[in-house]
């Protein structure tokens, strides 16, 4: 998405031995202590079953040491033609772009090893990255993995992209996406969202599209509107890091959510039961930012946060700012309900607006969701 500002170099940890990072991350990620699976394992898909043991005729199998049906999630993915398909990937660092057209609906990916440190979907692109045949990937195109089709199921899975502007300097456009969702009903549990700016692309197909997005306990870190885009969007129990930066003096750093929900749709972002914790200093990331992209300058953003945990790293004193002043964050739907932490605290109400307890029983996921329960279906 298009950020009037942060483009300068950054020079942190690389985000490549972060990915490659094991047991010892795992307090880091808020992910319970599991070892790694051995990549050598004699049972690469563990309770999966296995290419002659399928668990039905619709599931293939992605090892990239040859012990599946594919090598490559997106081979499997161009076999998987139809819909219902199930997709269980072995462990492994899956280097590659992958795309899951609107076609291929009801599709399920899981992480065999049920540790999303184990199975990691990852490349390095960014929206200023030129492409072959001249000109740039943009925004869309810097995603490593794009999702159009509706009622998409993940679990256990890491989608990242490991682009430093540290590494490319003479880049500017530097968004890159880890994961771009568009499709209506899809549901993700226990996965991690990895990059620095725009890692989490909660969207849909079209600007009347509302498409519903669930994200149940996952990780999702970043720095520059790291959670953005005009999807219906529940993050239930899930935890968000602000990622530190060296190359930028002075506060902000970013920016945790920058939603571009639609006039009409009536839900944008909902965040519950989650916390915010940062790598950066006391006060230095915003809670949210509205974006009201080219594209559709009639969005009215929508995010509410409510019942989580907010650490230092926010500004608790103003926790929002605009991205253009032609569309000031106080215009747009923000709220908040009994958050907690030093970055909830509330020192000036008009820089906070709460629900009352009257609007907060319409801000859970049942009614941003509808008839639409994933949390009864394992998700």
């Amino acid at each position: 998405m298009p950020s009037p500002h942060v483009r300068l170099p950054l020079s942190m940890p690389s985000r490549r031995r972060f990915l490659a990072a094991g047991a010892g991350a795992a307090a880091a990620l808020g992910l319970a202590s599991v070892p790694a699976r051995a990549a050598g394992g004699t049972r690469p898909f563990g309770r999966y079953g296995a290419p002659d043991r399928r668990l039905t005729p619709l599931t293939l199998y992605v090892d990239p040491y040859g012990r599946g049906d594919f090598t490559s999630v997106q081979a499997a993915v161009t076999a998987a033609t139809g819909s219902g398909r199930t997709l269980v990937i072995a462990p492994g660092t899956y280097r590659e772009t992958v795309v899951l057209d609107a076609t291929r609906t009801e599709a399920t990916w899981i992480g065999a090893s049920e540790d999303p440190r184990d199975v990691v979907i990852v490349f390095d692109r960014a929206g200023g990255t030129p492409k072959p045949g001249g000109g740039t990937y943009g925004t869309t195109g810097s995603a490593t993995t794009t999702l159009q089709a509706d009622g998409f199921t993940a679990r256990w899975i890491t989608f990242a992209n490991d682009w430093l502007r540290a590494d490319h300097p003479d880049i500017t456009g530097t968004q890159a996406v880890a994961v771009k969702v568009q499709g209506d009903r899809s549901a993700f549990s226990h996965c991690r969202f990895l990059g620095h700016q725009d890692t989490l692309y909660a969207d849909s197909m079209a600007l009347t599209a509302f498409a519903r997005q669930y994200y149940a306990h996952c990780y999702v870190e970043g720095d520059v509107d790291f959670v953005f885009g005009r999807a219906t969007a529940v993050y239930d129990h899930c935890h968000f890091r602000t990622l530190n930066r060296t190359d930028l003096a002075a506060a902000p750093y970013g920016f945790v959510f920058a939603p571009s929900t639609a006039a009409a749709n009536p839900r944008g972002y909902l965040v519950t039961r989650g916390r915010v914790s940062s790598e950066a200093p006391d006060g230095f990331y915003k809670l949210a930012r509205p974006w009201v992209p080219g594209s559709d300058p009639t969005a009215h953003p929508m995010l509410t946060v409510r019942d989580t945990f907010l650490g230092a790293g926010i500004d608790a004193v103003a926790p929002y700012t605009n991205m253009s002043d032609a569309y000031p964050w106080q215009n747009q739907r923000f709220a908040e309900y009994r958050n907690t932490g030093p970055g909830a605290e509330i020192t000036d109400p008009a820089a906070r607006p709460q629900l009352t307890d009257e609007q907060a029983e319409s801000a859970t996921r049942a009614a941003y969701l509808g008839d639409w329960t994933p949390w009864r279906e394992g998700c």
